[in-house]
């Protein structure tokens, strides 16, 4: 891209980013009626098209307005993997170059897609593979939309469940994020339940507490890893800024502010957080709140902390949690015959040639 593409990328309108009445309030600026912004938000966010030439019930005259003054396309599929067990894992090119991923699963409930929030990570968790690098930027909702409407569009198959815990952390782009939400779930756009969303944070306190008080109805899940300080701090530096104390006093106000039942992810790191001795912390931990315990067995990444726990262990664990009446469950492994971690499949892709894009033209 040159200088000049950029410099005329810059001073257009993202306009897949505009919400309704957004779009609404544009529409008229730029002189049309006000149900155009319903025939455009339609295209854009329903039938999903890629051109504004696509959109064949709006002038020619309005199309080319629309064409000089906003951006259209937010992110496109660069590279597919597929695994053994049907689990699609895609890296997909933002306008300007940078590198994200996304994942398609398939299960009887219906499809979920895996998106990212943001381009690297600051957050610095010592075995995921996407907070290498840092934190480059975060991502616009055009972005995160398009990461859905592209697996649609290359799938075939109709997306009704959405995960928040791809590259970044969403609540580190917490503005984005939440209009994101809204839009993906609205009437004029695909209209996928928020119950059917999940957002997942390594648990920043404050944002946790903010998000308790916009009305939204998505699932919670918290990256807890460790029942006590200590040991969450060598595995996640965010817990230098937070205390798991004042994180359980965040997700409380947030149970109590919703009405709804908070996940914990607890990823397996054999002799680091699997002992029966942290399973009964981890119980005592979080007695009393409405909550759930999703046990992760570690996908390893090279250069990054631990392997994955023993089978036996996991069970064991496990065991320990339902003996002291925590809910729990072990996480359905997807994927592991491909780049399945966050952050791997981009890392692998950064500094190199790009394979040919699989974006519909």
């Amino acid at each position: 891209m040159t200088g000049t593409d950029c410099d005329n990328r810059q001073n257009k309108t993202d306009i897949k980013s505009l919400d309704f009445i957004e779009l609404q309030e544009y529409v008229l600026k730029m002189g049309q009626k006000s149900f155009r912004a319903k025939q455009l938000y339609q295209w854009m966010h329903q039938q999903l098209v890629t051109s504004f030439d696509e959109m064949t019930n709006l002038s020619k005259a309005f199309r080319g307005q629309l064409e000089e003054r906003c951006l259209l396309n937010g992110a496109c599929v660069t590279e597919r993997q597929i695994s053994k067990d049907g689990t699609n894992k895609f890296l997909m090119e933002l306008a300007d170059g940078n590198l994200v991923e996304s994942v398609w699963m398939q299960y009887k409930h219906g499809n979920s897609v895996c998106i990212s929030t943001q381009v690297g990570c600051r957050m610095g968790c010592r075995f995921c593979a996407s907070t290498e690098g840092g934190l480059i930027r975060s991502l616009r909702p055009s972005e995160m939309l398009d990461q859905v409407y592209e697996i649609q569009r290359v799938t075939g198959e109709r997306v009704s469940n959405i995960i928040l815990m791809g590259i970044g952390e969403p609540l580190d782009n917490y503005e984005n994020v939440v209009k994101f939400i809204r839009m993906v779930s609205e009437e004029h756009g695909l209209h996928i339940s928020q119950r059917n969303i999940t957002l997942s944070t390594c648990g920043l306190a404050e944002q946790i507490k903010r998000l308790a008080e916009e009305a939204l109805t998505i699932t919670l899940a918290i990256s807890l890893h460790a029942p006590d300080d200590a040991l969450r701090r060598e595995m996640m530096p965010v817990a230098y800024r937070y205390s798991i104390a004042e994180l359980i006093d965040a997700c409380r106000y947030y149970i109590q502010k919703t009405n709804r039942r908070i996940t914990f992810e607890y990823s397996m790191v054999e002799g680091k957080n699997d002992s029966v001795l942290e399973a009964e912390a981890l119980s005592k931990l979080l007695k009393g709140l409405n909550c759930h315990v999703n046990l992760i067995p570690l996908n390893p990444v090279k250069g990054r902390m631990g392997q994955r726990s023993l089978q036996s262990k996991i069970e064991d664990f496990k065991f320990t949690l339902e003996k002291n009446h925590t809910n729990v469950t072990i996480r359905r492994e997807m994927g592991r015959d491909i780049d399945a971690a966050c952050g791997q499949l981009r890392n692998k892709n950064k500094g190199g040639k790009l394979h040919e894009s699989i974006c519909k033209d």
